[in-house]
């Protein structure tokens, strides 16, 4: 998607939210040990820049990450050149045979993805009918 997270939201994206990235790889890291998951292929939605990526490449992974920016990807590439990336929407994306599919943030909220077409079957709560 060209509108959206070009090179100036990439960056901020990149060094603003790294610390969530960062700390959220070792939980995952640890979920996938405890599952006797040690290997494979890791697909990673909305990958961002590559932070996690690169820690999953670092613990002999494999990691295809899907990012609809193509300034995001562009960083991720450069970061983590061991691994694939691909700029598509995480809605059409043709996920493979995997060890695990993760997402770290809240891409799937992205309306302005047009790729994004889920229904909400509930009728959100307005303030009058929360007391």
């Amino acid at each position: 998607m060209k509108d959206y997270y070009k090179e100036d939201l990439a960056y901020i994206h990149d060094i603003g939210y790294s610390d969530y990235a960062l700390k959220s790889a070792p939980e995952i890291l640890n979920l996938l040990s405890q599952n006797n998951i040690k290997e494979g292929l890791i697909v990673d939605l909305d990958c961002g820049s590559g932070l996690s990526a690169l820690e999953f490449t670092k613990a002999h992974y494999r990691v295809l990450g899907v990012d609809i920016s193509e300034s995001l990807i562009a960083i991720t590439r450069i970061r983590v050149p061991d691994a694939e990336f691909r700029v598509e929407s995480i809605f059409k994306v043709d996920i493979p045979s995997c060890n695990a599919v993760i997402s770290i943030g809240e891409c799937f909220n992205y309306l302005f993805d047009a790729d994004n077409n889920v229904k909400f079957w509930f009728k959100p709560l307005s303030a009058s009918t929360m007391h």
